[in-house]
């Protein structure tokens, strides 16, 4: 089974220094010794820059697959990693890191995106 949460940012200061982060998580539950692997994918923009849009309006951010969020949670091209792991027969938790970097000059508004999960095992 799989069970995602969002990343969930909240609001959005245009004028702080510093980088907006959250965290979602992906929950797999696979039976004992089941190697699988996940991967994200682009949602709107590209894997190295993801975009929320509000109508017309555009909001950089990025999912990746540690808390330093050095390495960018894709499919596995131009540098992205996927996240593996074997099942032991109940829900594994894989956080999702997710940075809004600073200064971007937006509008107010809601801003979305939608980021598919694929699930290979």
């Amino acid at each position: 089974t799989l069970n995602v949460t969002g990343v969930n940012f909240g609001s959005y200061d245009v004028f702080s220094n510093a980088a907006l982060n959250s965290t979602g998580n992906i929950d797999v539950n696979c039976p004992s010794g089941v190697r699988y692997s996940i991967a994200l994918s682009e949602g709107g923009g590209s894997h190295t820059q993801r975009v929320m849009s509000s109508g017309a309006h555009r909001l950089n951010y990025n999912l990746y697959t540690e808390a330093n969020r050095g390495v960018v949670w894709g499919d596995a091209t131009s540098g992205t990693a996927r996240v593996t792991g074997t099942g032991v027969g109940v829900s594994v938790n894989h956080a999702v890191y997710g940075r809004i970097p600073a200064l971007q000059n937006v509008h107010s508004g809601s801003y979305s995106d939608v980021v598919n999960v694929l699930l290979t095992f």
